[in-house]
């Protein structure tokens, strides 16, 4: 608060300007200084906050009193109040051309904005022009604002013209544009990454401010790559030697002390530029040997310069006679009545014991003398030292002392890190194992639940794994004594949670390994914990974990088990729990009870927490099993990536490889038909003017086919009485006629009644693909006009043969291929799949043009003589079937009647060939009706259906 008072006097009275005193400012001051509360205080400045925001809206404020509100406005802010209301009017001053309202508005803006606030950019113009200013005073103004103000945004604008103030011919301006470009260094490393050289150069600057300046960055760089600036370790000692003989100015030497900042910053730059490095520590022997003789310790900067040279040898390879001033040095430390010297001392001693450890043995009393102190800080830090000067022959002694002063502190943090040396000390230089497990319970037990956990778990291995030196003997003393001193501490009450777990695990582990201990006292003193401890479930899980195990060591080696009542309720309790965690835990020890000895001993076997467990992602134990079900006809497993259709099919005609639904569009050729097998039952596909699914826009249409589908797509269009798998349901027909098995039954086929051949029911499935889009190759349209095109023509063709109780079969030549075998259509899936799981028709493989062919000659020429009931479709029965339609009329008649019907009905294109195809399915409705089925070849039917 003086120095507030100070300086709010001394800008009040104009010491830079002389404008002359303000009553109000002084009486300001004045108030806040004399304030008795920081409520007070905070009215007074509330008070003035009101007044200056009155009067800087007042018109036409002269220059002189705006310097004033601006200085208040900083003094408010300084304060520890918002005076954002007055920051425009600060901005707005850097931009007079006045130096001393200039820089009072520099002053302020430096003071009052950070580099992201929204106001920075009104000043970056003025900073521009103010660094091309011909007044230094006005370009260091500027400077200084840049090296508060300028972020990384900014600094493209204003870096040309601080990189060309380097060569500015007064050294106060060099300085700052050093200053400036270190700044923007560390905000942004690539804008300055092309001007390291400057630095460079401004080393040999003729002025030793810019020489100190430019020593800044350099630490940073050479911090960032050493290896870069090792040609400049000569240049430096050669400083720090005209430094320490006095060859600066007067105006540098602090307290009789040549330039001291500058020693202490050579001395960290050499430091790291002579860390395992020889030949750079050889050149700074003689330097440093001077500055131990020459600083006075009798001041704190000499004290200081010393302090930087200790840390100095710590990092160099040092010669001996270096490290004897060094300990002198050290002696002299820790023998003062200074704590902070006695510090120093310490800290300097704990760097040098990584060289030489014979050096802290010299100051043994005068490390205890400080373990002994009343200054918390002091004493942690000797801590560290003994921790640092740990050996076996004296592990004991600070262990102990680490322990007693780590149950007189309350600090948590503190605790827990005197907690962790203690076990790393422990498990290093133990001298016994009754030792080791001694340390391990004090620690627990003083530290409680601020242990970290990995302690604990390092703890539980190192007994499980032992020492590490193939000693089972000492390994089993271990455990043993971990065994009988756990006993011992579990019946204490309150233990941390952590150490129960580690006893629990502990017993469950080696309770019984030596025989000691039986098997029901280990188990009782384990139902205790879980009792004592009932709200703690990590404590109850490890408890009945340790059971499990107490009662599987025992099933293994044969002897009979017997539960404790205790056991046995801790048991029905867990199983009630709600803990899904405890509840696993009790069902697993209920079932293991009830397991025989070798099974128990393969899943929980003896002291083997240690080893390795090798986990089979594969699965391979598994491959015998599965190879087994896919040669009984399963099958393969299709992994999620293939599932999820990115991937391209490379076995799509395997006969095993079926059909993945994809959502891209695939491109490979069709499969072909496969050979038929005999089936015992058929029924009728019966034709009935119902609405068509065909045009429906989320049926995608099918690419992949066979000559059975072919036979039947036309007839399904117009399809009532089908079971859909994926479509809208509809119900099932209950129409069916069952005819005979034929004479030629035996070549493969069977006759329907409606003259279809039913394929065996033993078939596979075949792969079928459905995708939809608006544009088909023509490849594609020739060849689903084959398949959608002759269906209808092979499904009249064949009526014949169930009216005259024989069979036909087709003709072997390649012109006029095997009648088609047409697929049971009554559990016809949906429109599109043309798939049954009943009946499936496999033909031989043929030229899909050549069959349709076929099958229309097969219509005209399978006449038959029986009642010609299908005449009813047509008036001109006796017209021939053309068996000339050319593949693409067919398609465009299909496409034709599918775009001209959005609604979901399906309408036949009526052309001048046959009679209304809509009135000859009426017309087969009602002989349906009337109970009679058409069972001859209507030879006008696919005529009149196609045109």
């Amino acid at each position: 608060m003086e120095q507030l008072k100070t300086i709010g006097r001394e800008l009040a009275m104009g010491s830079q300007g002389g404008f002359g005193q303000s009553k109000e400012f002084l009486d300001l001051v004045k108030s806040i200084g004399e304030s008795r509360s920081k409520a007070e205080e905070d009215r007074i400045v509330l008070s003035e906050i009101d007044i200056l925001k009155r009067k800087l809206l007042e018109p036409d404020i002269p220059k002189r009193k705006m310097k004033e509100y601006i200085i208040r406005l900083v003094y408010i802010e300084m304060l520890g109040h918002d005076a954002s209301f007055g920051y425009i009017h600060a901005v707005k001053m850097t931009h007079d051309d006045n130096l001393l309202l200039k820089r009072t508005g520099y002053l302020a803006v430096t003071l009052f904005l950070n580099e992201d606030h929204d106001l920075i950019i009104l000043i970056v113009n003025t900073i521009q022009k103010d660094l091309r200013s011909d007044n230094y005073l006005v370009v260091c103004a500027a400077l200084n604002a840049v090296c508060r103000l300028i972020n990384e945004e900014t600094i493209p604008a204003v870096l040309p013209q601080v990189v060309d103030l380097l060569n500015h011919q007064k050294e106060a301006v060099r300085k700052k544009a050093i200053m400036a470009l270190h700044r923007f260094h560390r905000k942004s490393p690539s804008s300055v990454s092309h001007l390291v050289s400057n630095f460079r150069r401004k080393l040999c600057d003729n002025d030793p401010g810019v020489m100190g300046a430019t020593l800044c960055p350099l630490f940073d760089l050479i911090s960032e790559d050493v290896n870069s600036y090792k040609d400049l370790v000569s240049s430096f000692v050669s400083i720090l030697k005209q430094v320490t003989e006095r060859r600066l100015p007067k105006s540098y030497d602090y307290h009789q002390m040549p330039a001291p900042f500058i020693q202490i910053k050579l001395l960290k730059i050499m430091a790291l530029l002579s860390s395992g490095d020889k030949s750079a520590s050889e050149m700074m022997y003689m330097v440093l040997g001077d500055l131990f003789r020459k600083c006075d310790s009798s001041t704190n900067i000499g004290n200081a310069i010393l302090y930087e040279c200790i840390r100095c040898i710590s990092c160099i390879i040092p010669s001996p006679k270096l490290l004897e001033e060094a300990a002198d040095a050290i002696s002299k430390f820790l023998k003062s009545d200074s704590h902070n010297l006695k510090y120093m001392g310490i800290d300097g001693l704990g760097r040098l014991i990584k060289i030489s450890s014979d050096i802290a043995e010299k100051h043994q009393l005068a490390v205890i003398d400080c373990l002994e102190d009343p200054d918390d800080t002091l004493k942690r830090k000797t801590f560290e030292l003994l921790y640092k000067m740990t050996k076996s022959s004296n592990v004991e002694v600070i262990v102990d002392r680490m322990i007693d002063y780590m149950i007189s502190i309350n600090d948590n943090h503190y605790k827990t890190e005197i907690a962790s040396r203690c076990v790393e000390l422990a498990e290093q230089f133990a001298p016994s194992n009754q030792w080791f497990i001694q340390i391990m319970n004090k620690v627990f037990e003083h530290a409680g639940d601020l242990v970290n956990i990995k302690v604990a778990h390092n703890l539980m291995r190192l007994i499980a794994e032992g020492f590490g030196e193939d000693d089972d003997d000492a390994d089993n003393k271990l455990r043993l004594s971990a065994v009988e001193s756990y006993l011992q501490i579990i019946s204490e009450p309150k233990l941390p949670s952590l150490f129960l777990q580690v006893i629990s695990w502990v017993l469950g582990e080696y309770g019984t390994a030596d025989g000691k201990y039986s098997a029901s006292y280990i188990s009782g003193k384990l139902c205790d914990v879980a009792d004592a401890y009932s709200s703690d479930e990590t404590v109850k899980g490890y408890a009945v974990s340790a059971l499990m195990k107490i009662y599987a060591f025992e099933i293994a080696s044969g002897r009979k088990v017997d539960v404790l009542p205790e056991c046995q309720s801790l048991i029905e309790e867990l199983l009630a729990s709600h803990s899904t965690d405890l509840q696993q835990r009790a069902y697993e020890l209920q079932a293991l009870l009830a397991l025989d000895a070798r099974a128990v001993e393969s899943i929980l076997p003896l002291d083997a927490s240690c080893e390795d467990i090798e986990v089979d992602k594969d699965l391979s134990f598994l491959n015998g099993y599965i190879q087994q079900a896919i040669e009984s006809g399963a099958q393969p497993y299709i992994s999620e990536r293939e599932r999820s259709g990115m991937f391209e099919t490379t076995d799509y005609h395997s006969q095993d490889h079926h059909e993945v639904t994809s959502h891209a569009l695939r491109f490979e050729a069709y499969e072909l038909p496969k050979p038929s097998v005999p089936s015992q039952a058929s029924t009728e596909l019966v034709p009935v003017p119902e609405p068509s699914y065909y045009s429906e826009p989320h049926q995608p249409i099918s690419t992949s086919s066979s000559v059975s589908e072919r036979e039947s797509s036309e007839i399904k269009l117009r399809l009532d009485g089908v079971k859909q798998k994926w479509g809208r349901p509809s119900y099932q027909s209950s129409t069916s006629v069952s005819s005979s098995t034929p004479p030629h039954a035996a070549n493969g086929t069977s006759t329907h009644a409606d003259g279809g051949v039913a394929s065996s029911s033993s078939s596979k499935p075949r792969s079928s693909y459905e995708s939809k889009k608006p544009e088909i190759d023509p490849e594609k349209q020739r060849l689903a006009a084959s398949l959608f095109g002759g269906s209808s023509s092979s499904s009249r063709s064949d009526r014949k043969s169930s009216s005259g109780g024989g069979h036909k079969p087709a003709k072997g030549t390649a012109n006029k291929p095997a009648t088609v075998p047409k697929e049971n259509p009554i559990p016809v899936p949906d429109l599109l799949d043309f798939e049954e799981p009943s009946a499936t028709s496999v033909v031989a493989a043929t030229d899909p043009f050549k069959e349709l062919e076929g099958l229309m000659e097969s219509s005209s020429q399978d006449g038959g003589g029986s009642t010609d009931v299908m005449g009813l479709y047509s008036t001109d029965a006796g017209a021939p079937v053309k068996t000339t339609t050319s593949v693409d009329s067919l398609l465009s008649e299909l496409s034709d009647s599918s775009r001209g019907n959005p609604g979901g009905t399906y309408h036949q294109s009526q052309t001048s060939k046959g009679p209304n195809s809509k009135e000859a399915l009426e017309k087969d409705a009602l002989v349906r009706q009337m109970g009679v089925n058409p069972t001859s070849q209507n030879p006008t039917l696919f005529k009149d259906l196609l045109g």
